[in-house]
């Protein structure tokens, strides 16, 4: 399988894929934004496995994007997965992630 350049990993449990075009200094927020949940759900699930972003940029034009966020955790071998499309990135993972707190939580 071939190793893509544009997965990024952090403490062995998040990936990220597809940020690669990503300015640093939003990328630093979307850590933060990640690391809060990834803790959320180390408490709430019953054995935390992974987290993965990935995202698709949909229709890019200048100074316009949409953001198509996808997200999978892994708890106790069962994947929650969710999908959203944003202009807003940071709204993107903030809300891809509080889709699959609530699906963990029903």
């Amino acid at each position: 399988m071939e190793q893509s350049e544009d997965i990024l990993e952090l403490g062995g449990s998040i990936n990220f894929s597809g940020f690669a075009g990503v300015d640093p200094s939003q990328m630093v927020v979307i850590k933060k934004i990640v690391g809060n949940y990834t803790k959320r759900l180390t408490e709430i699930c019953r054995r935390f496995e992974s987290i993965s972003v990935i995202m698709k940029p949909v229709h890019k034009t200048e100074a316009s994007e949409i953001y198509e966020i996808h997200a999978k955790c892994i708890d106790n071998g069962k994947p929650y997965v969710s999908e959203i499309t944003e202009r807003n990135l940071f709204i993107a993972v903030d809300s891809v992630l509080k889709k699959i707190i609530n699906e963990i939580q029903k």
